[in-house]
């Protein structure tokens, strides 16, 4: 009896270049003995709908797309009642989550791994009543790495990432914060904040501190406090750039759950993707709480 497969792509992803692969990656399916249905999201909310609402039967959810199709799909699997193994085909510009799991670029190679690969059980981020997959962040950096040319990252590397920053120091906007977690309490005006699960950011790798693993219930964060004067910029860069663990203007710590808390809204970015605007977000860890497929030698 074939194993039945719900296939959910965004047709307009990484410039569309699924259209030029989409019956290969089908054929690969079908080839494991799979029985396709091909689901193409129309519009934002799509694929959550999809996976949420499925009927029973399926024995794998896949999608096809960019980070956001991916967020999509796992918050509609972790909000279902039957939660699958989960088949991912990158087909966005950044592709942070595919390149920390060690999926492949190319997309036939990727739906290879779908079929020939293994189930990793890896951790899912719970932004109060929202999911994500990498990141939350807020503050100066979060359109920095979305916004900056690919060929620009290829070149510059992490420096890019800084200096597309730090172009926009002298009138950022900071945010008073109380943020609690593991015991303590941190307060103070911040430029910046990100809560990750993933090697990369926005194409940059190494940002998000050594020994990252994506299955330890443990999230890595980093926070910038605002500088009062150039010397307290420059600072900043240094450490930046040194990639140093803590200094007087930059923390960096792991734990399994935070609260950030502040007077007046402040915009979050999720998986890349706006997150609304909150005066109070509970982030916590979900333990191992998604299967999905990578490559058999994933370590």
């Amino acid at each position: 009896m074939a194993k039945r497969m719900l296939f959910v792509y965004n047709p307009r992803a990484g410039k569309a270049q699924i259209r030029s692969n989409l019956l290969d990656i089908i054929d690969t399916f079908v080839k494991a003995g799979y029985e396709v249905t091909a689901y193409p999201t129309q519009a934002a909310g799509d694929a959550v709908k999809a996976v949420q609402e499925r009927r029973a039967g399926y024995d794998i959810v896949v999608c096809s797309g960019g980070d956001g199709t991916l967020d999509e799909v796992v918050t509609g699997m972790m909000k279902s009642q039957e939660r699958l193994p989960i088949g991912y085909v990158p087909a966005g510009s950044t592709n942070d989550f595919a390149n920390s799991l060690r999926i492949p670029k190319n997309m036939l190679q990727a739906a290879d791994v779908v079929v020939n690969g293994r189930t990793f059980a890896c951790d899912v981020g719970k932004f109060n009543y929202s999911i994500f997959i990498y990141v939350a962040a807020f503050g100066i950096f979060t359109d920095v790495s979305y916004g900056t040319p690919q060929d620009t990252k290829n070149v510059l590397g992490h420096a890019a990432y800084l200096i597309e920053g730090v172009k926009r120091l002298p009138s950022v906007r900071s945010y008073p914060l109380k943020i609690t977690c593991n015991g303590e309490v941190i307060e103070g005006e911040f430029l910046y904040g990100m809560v990750t699960n993933s090697h990369s950011v926005g194409g940059f790798r190494g940002i998000t501190g050594q020994n990252v693993a994506l299955d330890d219930g443990l999230f890595e964060v980093t926070l910038i406090r605002k500088p009062t004067n150039p010397l307290d910029i420059n600072n900043i860069i240094r450490a930046l750039v040194d990639k140093r663990v803590n200094s007087e203007h930059i923390y960096t710590f792991t734990t399994e759950k935070l609260k950030v808390e502040s007077e007046d809204p402040v915009a979050w970015t999720l998986d890349g993707e706006y997150g609304g605007e909150h005066c109070a977000v509970v982030v916590e860890s979900w333990h191992q709480a998604l299967e999905i497929r990578v490559p058999q030698e994933m370590e």
